[in-house]
């Protein structure tokens, strides 16, 4: 997954050790062609060139003084998602191959997560000891080794559980099955972190004295979220945006277009199934007759509320399993677009892409329909370990068998 980032500020190598923290800065790498090239260690001294989960301290000790985590934001079989939207950052543990321990990892990373978000839910002095900052870095695309800054986290969020926050999940890799974890922090709302708070840090001070952000003193204090919030300005999604730009993406969305391609409906059933995992609050869903559906190919509720005194909101949703090369026009939101009726919203999924003037009418008329795209599929399937073709195939003839 790759995140959208700004390009300026550039800070270069020479200027690392003494530089603050920018949201979505970028800092260069050096050009000796080594592993010395490296920026984050010589932007947290001692974090260590390599690995995605680098502690300053040890985690054995539980005396970790912050925690640079790295992600390439490309890797399909750990696919770490930032949601900008939401602040809501998705990160894969350091156990990702098979043979040991989920905490076995060289250098604790997931001893690292337990105890952090254990402790995060434990007292102010818990938070305060045991759960370090987090610092987060994502390469920068196309610039060797250099990387940009993309935010303070806190483990957890402000509308998450538990079981949300930290899971450990089974991965299997050539027939061999092991655990690692899945992780959700919050990007909090501090734009700037300090070179100074950094090297109190590193000398063993409080995380909430020196020039801590207030954001963090908040969360340590009390618990309370801020998360940094960055709504999306671009509306009008370009054919690129809407389709895989790696083969195993492309290949995915074939795979679900060719399983399909001989039962007409068939793509309908799958088509909820995805927006269920787009959207988990979606209750009962019920998938109109072919002969009669008049264009609307199924009719759902989501849910509101609280579990005791829940409301409901009708949507209706269609589906199109379209050739990439095929995309979704006026026509067919148009159909959808006048079965709508007051308080419902729509939902169209398709394996392929929409035209600009569709999303153009949507927007500027104010209809209520999400668009899923065929990136949007790709992507959702990854996040719920469905990341190769073989795997995808496999959900696809256990869940929507040929008829």
């Amino acid at each position: 997954m790759t995140f959208t980032v700004s390009a300026e500020p550039h800070v270069p190598f020479e200027a690392l050790a003494g530089a603050d923290l920018v949201v979505d800065a970028v800092y260069a790498s050096g050009i000796k062609g080594h592993k010395g090239d490296e920026p984050i260690a010589r932007l947290i001294k001692g974090v260590g060139n390599q690995g995605g989960i680098r502690p300053a301290g040890s985690p054995a000790k539980r005396a970790v003084r912050l925690a640079a985590l790295y992600t390439t934001g490309t890797e399909v079989d750990w696919p770490d998602h930032l949601d900008p939207e939401t602040g809501i950052f998705t990160y894969y543990g350091d156990n990702r191959k098979p043979g040991q321990d989920l905490h076995g990892t060289s250098r604790g990373g997931n001893i690292l997560l337990r105890d952090a978000f254990a402790a995060s839910h434990g007292t102010e002095e818990d938070r305060l000891k045991y759960v370090p900052p987090f610092l987060l870095f994502q390469r920068a695309a196309n610039m060797g080794r250099a990387v940009r800054f993309r935010g303070l986290l806190a483990p957890g969020g402000p509308s998450l559980t538990p079981d949300d926050e930290l899971a450990a999940i089974w991965r299997t890799t050539s027939g061999e099955r092991f655990q690692n974890y899945r992780a959700r922090f919050t990007v909090l709302d501090h734009d700037r972190i300090s070179r100074a708070w950094i090297e109190h840090l590193l000398e063993g001070g409080s995380p909430i004295e020196g020039d801590c952000p207030p954001a963090w003193a908040s969360w340590v204090n009390g618990r309370a979220y801020m998360p940094l919030l960055a709504p999306a300005t671009t509306l009008i999604r370009p054919k690129a945006d809407q389709l895989p730009d790696d083969r195993e993406g492309q290949a995915i969305l074939e795979a679900i277009h060719g399983h399909f391609q001989s039962q007409e409906h068939g793509f309908e059933a799958c088509a909820v199934a995805i927006w269920r995992l787009i959207a988990p609050r979606t209750g009962a869903c019920d998938i109109t007759r072919p002969s009669r559906d008049g264009g609307r190919d199924a009719v759902g509720q989501y849910i509101l509320g609280p579990p005791a005194a829940t409301i409901t909101i009708d949507f209706a949703l269609e589906a199109k399993c379209y050739a990439v090369s095929n995309s979704v026009g006026v026509r067919e939101v148009s159909r959808l677009i006048s079965r709508l009726r007051h308080r419902n919203f729509g939902v169209l999924v398709t394996t392929s892409y929409f035209h600009k003037q569709v999303q153009e009418e949507i927007h500027d008329d104010g209809h209520p329909i999400a668009l899923v795209c065929g990136k949007d599929i790709v992507d959702i399937l990854r996040q719920h370990g469905h990341t190769t073709v073989g795997a995808v195939q496999h959900w696809l003839r256990q869940n929507f068998p040929a008829q």
